[in-house]
């Protein structure tokens, strides 16, 4: 059984729809509560074991949709958002965060892109071809919808080059009726402040969510940790360890409930930005024995249910959508809204590949925080603020073995 991860990036204060400035604090919690919103809704959508959901390429997509949305289609995006793409300021504050996610010289890697597949009869304005070029990590193709079969590879291959590899096939891009599709996607990699050895990574004992034991690899490794305890109104005990990564810019944060008997969703539950602004304000430098599963988890999947249940629903609908700032066309809608996300957690914060070997603890009075049952994680960028935040709801082990 393994975290389930999604991220939302936090961005920098701008103006909402309504015109109205809002401080940086107050955007930081919109944005993560729209990805706390959006994670609760892909879990019931998708009913899955193990889950990775990228809110912050979703958003890069949904934002790419607003300039060429008009009407209420326009409305429900920047409803669902929380913000007009088309206000100058936003668009500064969104270029400098995108281009600022990835440091390669701290081996972090988050890529986000998305692209928008349109048939090949749709006439694009200009403008909006302009724009889809030169926003965030997006593109635009065109395709020839009445050939599912070829449509459908050439969005594998684009999300293949986009991600770290491609071993989960579409089944299909729509049907001969589309015009449109909205890829996503999101892969994310790091190195870790102080890496787990392979030499201490052992199969140890992982109870699912079924209350069932699995035996998982486990790394371990002894460090000074910024740790804390806490409990929910109905007196579920949880703490959470911040593990950080390489330059100590980004850092995973992991919850978990301290008892096997209380089940995670409990935990979950009463998740809200402002619990998370908590957490990581309260912790306290602690040394402690860190165990945690070594795991990696890919998602794919058509976000259009979830989306509706959101609130945008016209974008979807062939006689409601208003897309007239793509084409002058009437009968432009999105057909299908594909996503694709991965992460992977190792002993160096990489792919990577070694040997397992048995570990002997000596017995001290050092805290363990251990990973032996679902937990949820969640990123946070130190500087700005930026949170990436990974909700876990897991039954299976898909660990690297």
């Amino acid at each position: 059984m393994l975290p389930i991860f999604f991220s939302a990036f936090i961005l920098s204060a701008c103006c909402l729809t309504k015109g109205n400035c809002i401080s940086y604090d107050e955007l930081k919690e919109l944005k993560t509560e729209f990805a706390i919103n959006l994670y609760r809704h892909v879990s019931e959508a998708e009913n899955r074991t193990n889950l990775v959901v990228s809110p912050a390429s979703v958003a890069i997509s949904l934002e790419l949709l607003q300039f060429g949305a008009q009407g209420d289609t326009l409305t429900e995006l920047q409803d669902v958002l929380g913000y007009n793409i088309h206000d100058q300021s936003v668009q500064d504050f969104l270029h400098t965060v995108y281009e600022g996610v990835t440091d390669p010289s701290q081996g972090t890697v988050v890529q986000l892109a998305c692209s928008f597949f349109v048939d090949t009869d749709v006439q694009l304005l200009p403008q909006f071809a302009a724009r889809a070029a030169h926003w965030a990590n997006s593109s635009l193709q065109q395709a020839n919808f009445t050939d599912l079969n070829r449509t459908t590879a050439q969005i594998q291959e684009w999300i293949t080059s986009n991600t770290a590899d491609g071993d989960m096939p579409l089944e299909s891009a729509g049907s001969s009726l589309s015009q449109a599709a909205l890829v996503s996607t999101m892969y994310f990699r790091s190195v870790w402040q102080k890496k787990f050895s392979f030499m201490d990574t052992q199969m140890l004992p992982f109870t699912t969510s079924e209350g069932s034991t699995v035996k998982v690899p486990t790394m371990h490794h002894t460090a000074e940790v910024n740790y804390g305890q806490f409990q929910t109104a109905a007196l579920e005990a949880f703490s959470v360890v911040e593990l950080p990564y390489l330059g100590e810019k980004l850092s995973m944060f992991l919850v978990l409930p301290s008892h096997k008997r209380t089940p995670l969703p409990q935990i979950e539950s009463h998740l809200s930005a402002k619990t998370i602004t908590l957490w990581a304000n309260s912790l306290k430098r602690t040394k402690m024995d860190i165990f945690l599963p070594r795991f990696s988890i890919q998602s794919l999947f058509d976000l259009k249910t979830v989306f509706s249940t959101l609130g945008i629903r016209d974008a979807f609908d062939p006689i409601a959508a208003n897309f007239k700032g793509i084409s002058e066309q009437d009968s432009l809608y999105i057909s299908e809204a594909i996503h694709k996300a991965e992460i992977e957690i190792t002993e160096d914060g990489t792919k990577a590949s070694g040997a397992t070997a048995m570990v002997l603890l000596k017995r001290s009075r050092t805290p363990i925080f251990k990973a032996d049952r679902p937990f949820t994680f969640f990123l946070r960028e130190a500087n700005t603020g930026l949170n990436t935040i990974p909700l876990d709801r897991q039954g299976n082990s898909n660990t690297n073995n």
